[in-house]
């Protein structure tokens, strides 16, 4: 495992979208997924699962040290599904597993990644999951969508709206989007020059980016 950057330099901002330049999901990594909320079972007959293991969320952090330095890594989706509705998403849910942070070489358990699942940040023994909730989507142009929904992170929500590319097609819903948040909104504090004074060259960023990669797949023959 490779020794970790300063959390000084990190800024959790949970995204990208080149996502073919990333690894699939590890087997290894879903038996670190905790049992998912119940809430997430639906029998309506136009909702399309999502595939975990080929589904995966991207972070980046940045520090403010008058230049910005960048570190990233992986989060896993847990359960979710898309309603799709004449050939278009209409709506869904997105559950992420908060113990599956990782950096950006897979590690799991390791100075960095234990202290993004502290109480300074997402305190994952408290609050295991985030999710989006979406709640619209708008064509903008071709695969270009603008969604809107919202965002649930150590029990707190606020609404989001964020860009997204969307194909559906053979029974199948590819997904690629970015979120951009202001961290403190969901009590993530640690390091921000809103709440502390004289951080000086350790002040990080409170914006957290989140690249959204999702494959959801068929679950009824009448599926259009």
């Amino acid at each position: 495992m490779n020794n970790k950057p300063s959390i000084n330099y990190l800024l959790l901002i949970i995204i990208p979208m080149v996502f073919s330049c990333y690894e699939p999901v590890k087997e290894d990594n879903k038996k670190n997924l905790p049992a998912s909320s119940p809430a997430l079972h639906v029998k309506n007959k136009k909702y399309m699962l999502i595939d975990t293991k080929a589904s995966f969320l991207t972070w980046q952090g940045a520090s403010l040290n008058g230049l910005i330095n960048t570190q990233t890594g992986y989060i896993y989706i847990s359960n979710g599904e898309l309603m799709v509705e004449n050939g278009q998403v209409k709506s869904g849910t997105i559950e992420v597993g908060m113990n599956t942070i990782e950096d950006k070489n897979h590690g799991s358990d390791n100075k960095l990644v234990n202290h993004l699942k502290d109480p300074d940040f997402f305190d994952t023994k408290r609050f295991p999951f985030s999710t989006i909730v979406i709640t619209g989507v708008a064509l903008v142009n071709g695969e270009d969508r603008k969604v809107t929904g919202d965002l649930t992170i150590k029990g707190i929500t606020h609404a989001v709206t964020f860009p997204a590319k969307i194909k559906v097609k053979n029974g199948m819903v590819t997904a690629n989007a970015q979120l951009v948040i202001d961290r403190t909104k969901w009590d993530v504090r640690y390091k921000s020059a809103k709440f502390y004074n004289n951080l000086a060259n350790q002040t990080m960023s409170d914006s957290i980016k989140f690249y959204i990669h999702i494959i959801a797949k068929k679950q009824t023959p009448d599926l259009r």
